[in-house]
C-alpha cells in the first residue's frame, strides 16, 4: 500500500517552509495544530525536520513530538542534528517511532548500522538530498542542502542499504519547495537500484504528482508545501490514488 506523508520542517517551536531547502519563512499557527489536521485528514504518517540541525533548542522538538503523540496516532518520523545514538534514543523516548539521519549518515556511515542494530532497520531511515550537478549527474548534499559532496546518489542508496537502513528519504533539492513537480528521473533512478522503500519528496503541487512518483518506484510522498498552502489536501490526493489504480492505506482515523 502506498502513503501519503505531511512533511512540517521546523524552527525552534515554528513551522517553516522554503525554495531549494532555503529562504525559510515562517508560517503562522502552532505545528501541532498543522500536524493533527493533516492527521485528521487522513495522513499515514507524519514527518518532523529539525530545519535548522540544530541540538541547541532540542527540547523546543522534544516538546512538540511530545504534544504531536497525545492526539496523533500514525507513525512519526523526526530528522535534523541525530548525530549519536544517545540523540536517536532521545527522540525515541519523545514519542517518534522513526529517526531520519542525513548529515551524520554521510559523514560517518557506520551510525547506519549502528542505530538498526539496537532499535531495528525499521527505526532506521536515511534522508538523502539529492541535486544534479552542470554535467547532469546526481550528487549527495547535506546539512540541509548547503554541503557539497561528489559521492553519486545510486550509489550511496546501495550503500546505505547494505549497511542496514530500512528508507529512504530522497528528497530533490532541485524541486523543493519549487511546485514544479516530482522529480522522475532521480525517484526511478534509486528506486531501481534498491529493494527497500523510498519515500519522494520535492516539488509536489498537484495530486497527479503522486502518481508520477509513485510510476516512478516510490512507496510514499512526503508533502510540505503543498498541504500548508491548501494547494491540495490529503483526501483530494487519496481519491484521486484510487482514481487512476493506486491502491493506499485505509483511513482508520
Amino acid at each position: 500500500m502506498k502513503r501519503v506523508i505531511a512533511r512540517l520542517d521546523i524552527k525552534g517551536n515554528r513551522l517553516i517552509k522554503g525554495v531549494h531547502l532555503e529562504g525559510w519563512r515562517f508560517l503562522t499557527g502552532d505545528p501541532n495544530d498543522f500536524c493533527k489536521k493533516y492527521y485528521t485528514d487522513g495522513a499515514d504518517e507524519i514527518l518532523y525536520v529539525d530545519a535548522v540541525a540544530s541540538l541547541y533548542n532540542r527540547d523546543s522538538l522534544k516538546d512538540i513530538i511530545r504534544k504531536t503523540t497525545e492526539n496523533v496516532f500514525v507513525p512519526l518520523t523526526v530528522g535534523g542534528g541525530i548525530r549519536t545514538i544517545e540523540d536517536v534514543t532521545e527522540i525515541l523516548r519523545s514519542g517518534a517511532d522513526k529517526v531520519a539521519i542525513c548529515t551524520q549518515a554521510v559523514k560517518t556511515p557506520e551510525i547506519i548500522s549502528k542505530v538498526a542494530d539496537k532499535f531495528g532497520s525499521q527505526c532506521m531511515v536515511v534522508s538523502i538530498q539529492a541535486k544534479k550537478d552542470q554535467n547532469g549527474n546526481y550528487k549527495i548534499w547535506y546539512d540541509v542542502a548547503r554541503e557539497k559532496t561528489e559521492i553519486n546518489v545510486v550509489e550511496f542508496a546501495i550503500k546505505v542499504e547494505e549497511l542496514g537502513a530500512g528508507e529512504i528519504l530522497l528528497t530533490s533539492v532541485d524541486q523543493e519547495g519549487t511546485g514544479k513537480g516530482m522529480d522522475a528521473e532521480l525517484i526511478k533512478m534509486v528506486t531501481e537500484a534498491t529493494k527497500i522503500p523510498v519515500i519522494a519528496c520535492g516539488g509536489f503541487a498537484q495530486p497527479s504528482d503522486f502518481k508520477v512518483a509513485i510510476d516512478g518506484g516510490a512507496d510514499a510522498v512526503a508533502i510540505a508545501k503543498a498541504l500548508h498552502y491548501q494547494q491540495t489536501n490529503i483526501l483530494a490526493i487519496k481519491e484521486y490514488a484510487e482514481s487512476v489504480g493506486i491502491k493506499i492505506r485505509q483511513d482508520e482515523n
